[in-house]
């Protein structure tokens, strides 16, 4: 078993023990705790399946475009700092509830919007009034540019599997478009859409369900070795 498969499935296990956990009781934690809870859950699982694949395919030519990649401990103090301007900035919308930026392992971020709040009722349109948070978003991630962006796309389960696959993808390349044309680099971004297959609350419930009603964005650092 190759050291990434190995990784893959190390993750799977830990992530499917805390949706678990997440799905079946959300009682005793604010709107806001498991937003960051459940974010971590589905982040890491995005970041390990997502950017596995992203992080094999012209490494070279990327580290050239964003210029230089991050050595040894410097990974640490970067994301730190990364993740610190994220939370400085977005402070409102964590306080809200409508966003989370959690730690992940391996130095990667997770930067987690609720579906209710950055999209329009079944559609992948982005509302206005989000336009604002995730230019902060794209600010961010800009002034850290030795980074690559998992963008994964969830959705609940109303309607038919086929239809929120298909939703939850376009919306994941709603963000992903929207940083490209806020000058992120494409050659960083790959989305992905999940549909109802990563679901981190019960959907027995409206608050389950809006709770999986989400777009992450893990953020992987770009490793010289």
């Amino acid at each position: 078993m190759s050291p990434a498969i190995s990784k893959r499935l190390i993750v799977s296990a830990t992530v499917a023990v805390l949706v678990s956990g997440c799905a079946a009781d959300g009682s005793g934690m604010t709107e806001t705790g498991r937003g960051a809870a459940i974010g971590t859950a589905s982040g890491a699982a995005a970041g390990a399946l997502i950017g596995s694949l992203s992080a094999d395919a012209g490494k070279g030519a990327l580290i050239g475009a964003v210029g230089g990649a991050l050595l040894g401990t410097a990974v640490g103090s970067y994301m730190d700092q990364q993740r610190q301007d994220f939370e400085r900035v977005l402070a409102p919308e964590i306080a809200s509830g409508v966003i989370w930026v959690e730690k992940l392992p391996d130095d990667q971020l997770l930067v987690g919007m609720t579906g209710a709040t950055s999209f329009e009722v079944d559609s992948d349109r982005i509302k206005p009034t989000f336009y604002s948070t995730m230019d902060k978003i794209a600010n961010v991630v800009n002034k850290y540019g030795k980074t690559q962006l998992a963008i994964a796309g969830h959705t609940d389960n109303t309607g038919s599997a086929e239809y929120n696959m298909n939703l939850s993808r376009r919306r994941a390349a709603s963000v992903e478009n929207y940083l490209a044309s806020s000058g992120v680099n494409p050659g960083r971004m790959e989305s992905r859409g999940y549909g109802m297959t990563r679901p981190v609350a019960s959907n027995n419930t409206e608050q389950g369900r809006r709770l999986n009603r989400r777009v992450d964005i893990v953020i992987i650092p770009i490793r010289a070795n």
